[in-house]
């Protein structure tokens, strides 16, 4: 029970009406104010203490934790929106991949044009050196190309993998297509085939358990390499 006249205690704190209990504790009033001045000053030394949109402990912010690490991309939200657009969906006027060739090999990232179709790099690889095979023509399906596009798509996909043997010293390749946006092509609307160069050390604890790919080497430099290795009678 509060005695009279006397400071009441809030239940369950060492708080005395509404001040940090340093009398109960022991401390006068002069440690007190100078322990509460050391803590402010302590807090305004850590960057963004002010700012109460940082998230400075796990106690206080709103999230239940999870087995993933974050590495924040926002330039990708340019190819999400694309998406949300319907680009390259069927639509050819704004699809990507009908877009390049009109542009420099170098803004374009293109290592070799053909006849009927041309190799490119992925703007988001998987690996070092991840090149797409498409046709020229916006075609979606792999049966809807023609027997001339096909059969450069596949010259075209031997070539890069010498090349990127050559270059690159890679150990094995991942080669392949997805089909429809159910299976996960990112361009649905316009056929084109992977390329992925594989070394043996490529799947070391980084990707897999920090879940973070590291990319050794600028895309500009690798289109200049690989077009470069390219051979000229192809």
């Amino acid at each position: 029970m509060p005695q009279p006249g006397g400071p009441d205690q809030v239940p369950g704190t060492g708080h005395v009406d509404g001040v940090v209990g340093s009398r109960a504790a022991g401390r006068s009033d002069g440690a007190s104010e100078a322990s509460g001045a050391s803590e402010a000053a302590a807090a305004s030394a850590v960057p963004g203490a002010d700012d109460p949109l940082v998230i400075r402990d796990a106690a206080t912010g709103a999230a239940v934790p999870d087995a993933f690490q974050r590495l924040w991309n926002p330039h990708r939200m340019a190819y999400i929106d694309a998406g949300r657009e319907g680009r390259g969906r069927g639509h050819e006027d704004d699809c990507p991949f009908c877009e390049a060739p009109h542009k420099s090999d170098e803004d374009a990232l293109i290592v070799a044009r053909g006849e009927h179709a041309y190799v490119l790099l992925n703007l988001f690889p998987y690996n070092n050196g991840h090149l797409l095979v498409c046709p020229y023509r916006h075609v979606p399906l792999y049966d809807e190309a023609t027997p001339d596009e096909l059969r450069e798509m596949g010259e075209l996909t031997q070539t890069a993998m010498r090349v990127l043997r050559a270059v690159s010293h890679c150990d094995g390749f991942n080669i392949g297509m997805n089909q429809g946006e159910v299976a996960g092509a990112g361009v649905a609307g316009h056929l084109h085939q992977h390329v992925v160069p594989r070394w043996q050390s490529d799947s070391n604890f980084f990707p897999i358990i920090a879940r973070t790919k590291s990319m050794s080497q600028l895309l500009g430099e690798t289109r200049r390499l690989v077009a470069e290795g390219w051979p000229t009678d192809h």
